[in-house]
């Protein structure tokens, strides 16, 4: 018997601000997560699985338009048509979704209750799902600790949308621990929720497949579901499946004890040429972050725009890579005589550091930031740029820091 279990497609999540970004491949990243659910279900059929689970996070909240839903449905028709049952619970996002609650479903699709533990039997199996849906977006009670105890006569399968004890990241929704995974006495718990693949436990099998393509430039590697082999009424195997079609990447670039420009740019060439390679067929949208100590930090601080377009240019005209930033972490060789930058280094971090001072500043942006572009103002979030909204304490601490940078590299200039 053969298992896909999937979690968090994010259907049609919105990436808010790609705009922005020259050159970006819009249609191609906002079109990532339905490539990567027909993925999935190309995958379901090549293989000729069984059953197909997914555990929860099947949208990203309340539709734009109805063509979300449709999208879905048909790939459910597909499934269908193969003759691949399918058993899903709704996650958080799903709750918020009034229509998705409502789509009709083909007759081999089960979406568990949201009321109650639900159990679904295929007795052809030998195998029964248990799960429950969410109802509102924030569940915070331990849902497992109510599912029931598992059929000895049956690989029983449990399916539960959850932070388990917490993970970096992620809302604590529908807590729970090993310990109450263990004493439900299935062999296999299918979550959802985490973004990252984690296999949590092996006795019994615990495992989050991560979702099935990165959002943003913080979800990075493969992407994909995973895929259970039973035989016997155990687990034989448990695969891990890349589906993703764009494939986040952060590529390091040391520079230390390089003495020309051209070589950093060769250097980020290798970088850049090695994610490709990583990344089969998926395109790249890659996050550069020059580092190490070298004489070249005060010319590269000096034109920190002319460091990305040379970067930048590295993807022009490529449909397999496209460079999201580029970000300057470099240190000079040697420190500077600190006498004449003492002071202005001394009241740089202590406004760094005073969050009374920080809001003074940051107060001096408004007007200007009400100025802005709206695909300027966005926040970072929405295309995973990780860094701090315009205006915000968090930028002017963040600008504070760069401009000092910026000083130390002018004053190691000759002309200067």
């Amino acid at each position: 018997m053969k298992i896909l279990h999937a979690a968090d497609l994010h259907i049609d999540s919105p990436l808010r601000g790609l705009a922005a970004y020259e050159g970006a491949p819009v249609d191609e990243i906002r079109g990532a997560t339905r490539r990567a659910v027909e993925n999935l279900v190309a995958t379901a059929i090549a293989r000729a699985v069984d059953l197909v689970v997914v555990a929860g996070d099947v949208f990203d909240g309340e539709w734009k338009d109805y063509n979300t839903g449709l999208f879905w449905r048909g790939q459910l028709a597909r499934l269908h048509e193969a003759g691949i049952p399918v058993v899903l619970i709704a996650g958080n996002h799903d709750a918020v979704s009034e229509v998705g609650r409502h789509l009709r479903l083909p007759p081999s699709v089960t979406m568990l209750d949201t009321t109650r533990p639900d159990t679904v039997r295929l007795d052809h199996l030998d195998l029964a799902v248990v799960g429950q849906s969410y109802a509102t977006r924030a569940v915070t009670v331990d849902m497992a600790a109510s599912y029931p105890v598992a059929d000895p006569a049956l690989f029983t399968l449990g399916l539960l949308h959850t932070s388990l004890n917490g993970r970096p990241g992620h809302e604590p929704y529908a807590p729970t621990t090993l310990d109450v995974l263990r004493s439900r006495g299935y062999q296999y718990w299918g979550l959802g929720h985490i973004h990252q693949r984690e296999v949590v436990c092996t006795d019994p099998w615990v495992v989050f497949p991560g979702n099935t393509q990165g959002r943003h430039a913080r979800e990075l590697g493969t992407r994909g579901a995973t895929l259970v082999t039973v035989e016997g009424g155990e687990v034989r195997s448990v695969e891990a499946l890349s589906l993703d079609v764009v494939r986040w990447a952060e590529c390091q670039v040391d520079i230390s004890g390089h003495t020309r420009l051209d070589d950093v740019w060769d250097a980020a060439r290798v970088a850049l040429e090695a994610a490709v390679a990583d990344a089969g067929t998926a395109l790249v949208a890659a996050r550069v972050r020059i580092t190490g100590r070298s004489a070249l930090h005060a010319a590269l601080w000096r034109e920190p725009e002319r460091a990305a377009a040379e970067v930048r240019g590295l993807a022009a005209g490529r449909g397999d890579l496209w460079v999201e930033k580029v970000r300057l972490d470099t240190r000079r060789e040697a420190e500077l005589d600190g006498e004449l930058l003492e002071p202005l280094v001394d009241r740089a971090r202590a406004a760094m550091s005073d969050p009374l001072l920080l809001a003074g500043y940051a107060s001096r942006f408004a007007d200007l930031r009400a100025k802005l572009p709206h695909e300027l103002r966005v926040t970072a979030d929405a295309v995973g740029e990780g860094a701090p909204p315009i205006g915000s304490e968090a930028h002017v601490a963040a600008s504070l820091e760069g401009s000092l940078e910026l000083i130390r590299s002018l004053l190691e200039d000759e002309p200067a």
